[in-house]
């Protein structure tokens, strides 16, 4: 991470505190090394931050490239050594980002995802796409689920003066396995769902979407 990117994560680290009530829980479910995806339910802009604050090792980000037209969060992110995935263009283009994914894994790093693929301005957790499951299997990393509860309420002009309560639940790391020698689409979608359900199972039931029950 370069120094601009810690002095910007410093001051959101003061400004999150003064204008958000937050938690994190879970922290001792992440071990202190070794290659990780963190997956996680995406409801606001300001959740790739809040990762970073709450998450006990420095994550990078596979995040999706809208994000990073937001001229700060777009710097902070790009300082941080993210970088950014396309929904549309190129085959190359796509295939050349999970190389850096897969090479950054194999380093050993920690690697955060929202397998939605978009936020959920309700809250509600949408269906996940292929792409978290996918690599997994090819980088041979374990999977840390994360919920994010409360950002959801940071809209409005005067959303900062209520100091919302927002939460951040990690659970336990866990790993995919498919007994078929080609990921065929009906695998693929098995093991999203079971991913999926990693998440939901941290959010409250009225929160799981497509995954709860």
């Amino acid at each position: 991470m370069k120094p601009p990117a810690r002095i910007a994560l410093a001051v959101m680290r003061v400004l999150y505190f003064l204008l958000l009530r937050w938690t994190v829980t879970g922290r001792e479910h992440v071990p202190g090394h070794g290659a990780l995806i963190v997956i996680a339910n995406h409801v606001h802009v300001a959740d790739p931050v809040l990762l970073m604050l709450a998450f006990p090792r420095h994550i990078t980000f596979l995040a999706k490239e809208e994000l990073f037209r937001y001229p700060f969060l777009g710097r902070l992110m790009r300082d941080g050594g993210m970088f950014p995935i396309a929904r549309t263009g190129p085959l190359e283009r796509k295939r050349d980002v999970v190389r850096q994914a897969t090479g950054l894994l194999a380093r050993g790093e920690v690697l955060a995802l929202f397998p939605e693929g978009r936020r959920s301005h309700s809250g509600v957790l949408l269906e996940g796409k292929p792409g978290a499951a996918v690599l997994a299997l090819r980088a041979g990393a374990k999977l840390v689920p994360v919920a994010i509860e409360g950002t959801e309420k940071l809209k409005g002009a005067l959303w900062w003066m209520k100091r919302p309560r927002v939460a951040v639940t990690i659970g336990v790391p866990f790993s995919i396995h498919s007994a078929e020698g080609r990921l065929s689409r009906s695998e693929s979608a098995r093991l999203t769902s079971e991913l999926m359900h990693s998440i939901a199972r941290l959010l409250p039931e009225e929160r799981r979407g497509p995954y709860g029950g």
